[in-house]
């Protein structure tokens, strides 16, 4: 996740540890242009999903960005999406501007807020599953058109905010932990 980190971490790890780097066997191979520039929390969920849930699949993890790996029918990473994280546009708003709380995230009562903090988790919540939607609906359209996709959510807003997509086949918290573990079976 963090390229220029690698050295020092294998450093580290000598005679204490075997590191083991997710671009090794994955279970999935990968269709892309740059490879090594894909996050390994996002391989790993690419693993996992194609392991667990079978292919086509799309995995939308609510980490500290809000992104989408694309597995296709052939088992093969093709791409994703990548926006600003849930906490991280909450943080925002709070930090850069002069009167908007910080905001614990929950669910919201409506759409339209009586307050502050209820107009901002809605902004926050409606908001996000808005784009949940719309980005699925053109992954769908010009990826897999009349086909079958397995669609899963992961991290730590997934229950929050995919609970309410019917787009959504499967909430899983810990697919990333899962594909470490397929990928580390496998290797």
């Amino acid at each position: 996740m963090v390229p220029t980190k690698n050295a020092a971490i294998s450093r580290a790890a000598r005679n204490k540890a075997q590191v083991l780097w997710l671009k090794l066997k994955l279970g999935v191979t990968i269709d892309y242009p740059k490879p090594e520039s894909i996050g390994a929390d996002r391989l790993a969920n690419a693993a996992a999903v194609a392991e667990l849930y079978g292919c086509p699949a799309i995995v939308v993890d609510f980490g500290t960005a809000v992104t989408f790996d694309v597995v296709s029918e052939g088992r093969s990473y093709i791409g994703g999406v990548i926006a600003p994280g849930l906490e991280a546009m909450t943080n925002f708003l709070y930090q850069r501007t002069a009167l908007l709380p910080r905001l614990s995230l929950k669910e919201p009562h409506r759409a339209v807020g009586k307050s502050t903090v209820e107009a901002m988790r809605s902004g926050a919540i409606f908001g996000y599953r808005g784009l949940v939607r719309e980005i699925l609906a053109r992954i769908r359209t010009e990826q897999f058109s009349r086909k079958k996709v397995a669609v899963v959510a992961t991290g730590g807003y997934a229950r929050l905010i995919a609970s309410q997509l019917p787009e959504v086949a499967v909430i899983h918290p810990h697919l990333t932990l899962e594909g470490l573990r397929i990928v580390g079976n496998l290797n």
